[in-house]
């Protein structure tokens, strides 16, 4: 069992934002709790060390190669479900680090670090940029501090640069300057602002094919992301050049009735290569979530996901150049919790996750295979 700790803000933060913090109405059925610090406040609040600007230029060098085409190491996207707890996630990252130690010159491996968590219907927990305590009340304040110390000690303590979900497009701001992948989700993947905050991206950012697993729709958001913009953001008027990085994640779909359709088989993989040719995008690639989806939520089946994929990379060279990577849901202990006052140290309180001894197999024969 483990005790939770809320990252407190500093009494900087709250002077900069006291005369705004009482609560005010809008004309629609709003209320204004008070006005968060924009990024450049918090960025000068907790600055990134010039060590780790290093470490994430190299970090940045290495994964963009992968995308280019001109590294064929394989990359693994793993970590929990959702981050919930600072002293759990670090934990995990720096066991990772120490694989990735015995495994770097065949896989980039990136923790997959996600601050927020999209619900199907709104309700439930959201993420720790939400709840920096899962069973306590909602501070974004906290939260969004507290994804950024923790993302900026996860790179302190294992040289990883890690990946986040672009849930709020506005929100990515507190984050740009430490993330070295981003993943658009199923659920957002047709929103434009989504799209189009993408293109402005210069790290990889993963386009998912959405719940309904229409690929012509994920395909059409990777354009997007690969073009250049204009558009408000953040209250300016900005332009982007386009993210040559953008690529796809397949995940899986349901039908109409809620059945799971798989997308990483030998057959959908050849289907996206074909999509791929006929698009002209660049860097054709595609990364496989073995979870979600593909594995209907069983994510013992992960394992045998991962396998397959493999399989079918190296049996045909258009797919081993197409997939550069895989995704895997995994944390220090399989399966999932609710939230209570007392819960399991490193344990999902989200999606059910493969555990740590699970993990290290899986990632070991990876580097073997891929």
């Amino acid at each position: 069992m483990c005790s939770r700790t809320a990252t407190k803000p500093s009494p900087a933060i709250y002077r900069k934002i006291q005369n705004s913090s009482n609560q005010r109405s809008t004309p629609m059925s709003m209320t204004i709790n008070k006005e968060l610090p924009n990024p450049a406040a918090l960025k000068a609040e907790f600055p990134v060390p010039e060590h780790i600007k290093e470490i994430k230029a190299a970090r940045d060098k290495e994964i963009a190669a992968v995308f280019r085409g001109e590294s064929d190491k394989f990359l693994v996207i793993v970590g929990p479900c959702s981050a919930d707890n600072e002293e759990s996630v670090c934990e995990y990252t720096r066991r990772l680090a120490r694989v990735n130690e015995q495994v770097k010159d065949r896989l980039i491996l990136i923790p997959r670090i996600y601050t927020n968590k999209p619900r199907t219907t709104g309700e439930g927990y959201k993420g720790m940029l939400h709840q920096p305590d899962p069973d306590k009340a909602p501070d974004l304040l906290g939260g969004i501090i507290a994804i950024r110390k923790m993302h900026m000690r996860a790179i302190e303590e294992t040289g990883l640069t890690c990946a986040d979900e672009m849930l709020y497009p506005e929100n990515r701001s507190y984050l740009d300057d430490l993330l070295s992948y981003e993943a658009i989700g199923a659920r957002s993947v047709e929103n434009q602002q989504h799209r189009l905050t993408a293109s402005s991206m210069d790290i990889p950012a993963g386009m998912k094919n959405p719940t309904s697993g229409d690929l012509a729709v994920m395909m059409n958001s990777i354009k997007a992301a690969q073009s250049a913009h204009n558009f408000i953001y953040r209250g300016c008027d900005v332009t982007t050049t386009g993210n040559p990085l953008a690529h796809a994640i397949l995940r899986g779909g349901v039908d109409k009735y809620g059945t799971t359709i798989p997308n990483y088989h030998y057959e959908d993989l050849k289907r996206l290569a074909s999509l791929y040719e006929e698009s002209g995008l660049e860097n054709p690639a595609c990364v496989v979530d073995v979870n979600h989806s593909n594995s209907g939520k069983k994510f013992k089946e992960q394992i045998r996901i991962v396998s397959e994929v493999l399989h079918s990379r190296s049996y045909d060279p258009a797919i081993h150049k197409l997939v550069k990577g895989v995704m895997i849901e995994s944390y220090l202990f399989e399966g999932a919790q609710k939230i209570c006052p007392e819960m399991i140290h490193g344990k999902s309180i989200t999606d059910p996750c493969l555990g740590w001894e699970d993990t290290e197999k899986l990632l070991y024969s990876i580097a073997e295979k891929a």
